[in-house]
């Protein structure tokens, strides 16, 4: 009689003469099942494959900084040129710039990088809208998950500069927080671009979420404000450690 084996919740039939691996492979070769493609299975699979292509192809980028900020924000800005300037010095500093390789804030640093002769890299993401790498990324991936793409940007950066931008951009700022104060990774530098458009919230987190008690004071220490190109650049560089 075939004996009944139950691991983590499944049963498998062991027979004798391995009919157990015949009919696994049977089933696996037995012809197409369009079905596969949108299973749970087959995400994993391409999640997998996800973090390997990211994996490979950033494995020998040394000393990165990651740039965040507006798609919308268009050349001739202020900021757009603000962008291109701290790419563009990170790149003289013989730091990589990473940014989500899209238009606007992302596109300005990584041209500064590009015309300065630096690793300009660019990680973009599927959306249904401010797709497409731009024109000055020389080393780009593609995902589908965000969440693979947050890991890159954390494991290959030694500093992020936030410029600013949408909920995009503050999701990467807060989720950055959070795996700081939280040791999940080391502390690095983070830099917010721009006073006046960041001390409104960091006022209101000083008088709100810390005098409530749901952060401490060196929560927000942790983060450093910058007014110019050159500041936000010696900042993530470490020159003020």
């Amino acid at each position: 009689m075939p004996e009944d084996l139950t691991r983590r919740g499944r049963t498998v039939t062991k027979g004798p003469g391995g009919e157990r691996a015949r009919d696994a492979d049977l089933m696996l070769l037995q012809g197409p099942e369009p079905e596969f493609l949108s299973t749970d299975s087959w995400r994993v699979l391409r999640i997998l494959g996800e973090f390997v292509d990211g994996f490979d192809a950033l494995a020998r980028v040394d000393r990165a900084v990651a740039v965040f900020g507006s798609a919308r924000t268009a050349a001739g800005d202020p900021d757009y040129e603000a962008g291109v300037e701290i790419g563009r010095l990170l790149a003289k500093r013989n730091r990589a710039v990473i940014t989500g390789g899209g238009p606007g804030l992302m596109e300005a640093a990584n041209k500064g990088a590009h015309d300065a002769g630096g690793l300009s890299v660019g990680l973009s993401i599927e959306l249904p809208r401010e797709q497409g790498q731009n024109p000055y990324v020389n080393l780009g991936v593609d995902f589908r998950y965000f969440f693979v793409r947050k890991t890159m940007f954390v494991k290959y950066s030694e500093a992020f500069i936030v410029m600013p931008g949408g909920f995009g951009t503050l999701d990467e700022l807060f989720e950055a927080l959070v795996l700081i104060q939280t040791d999940k990774v080391r502390d690095f530098p983070l830099v917010l671009y721009r006073k006046a458009h960041w001390q409104g919230l960091i006022d209101w987190m000083r008088r709100t979420t810390l005098d409530e008690g749901f952060i401490q004071p060196e929560d927000l220490d942790r983060i450093r404000i910058a007014d110019t190109p050159e500041e936000a650049v010696a900042f993530a560089c470490g020159d003020d450690a």
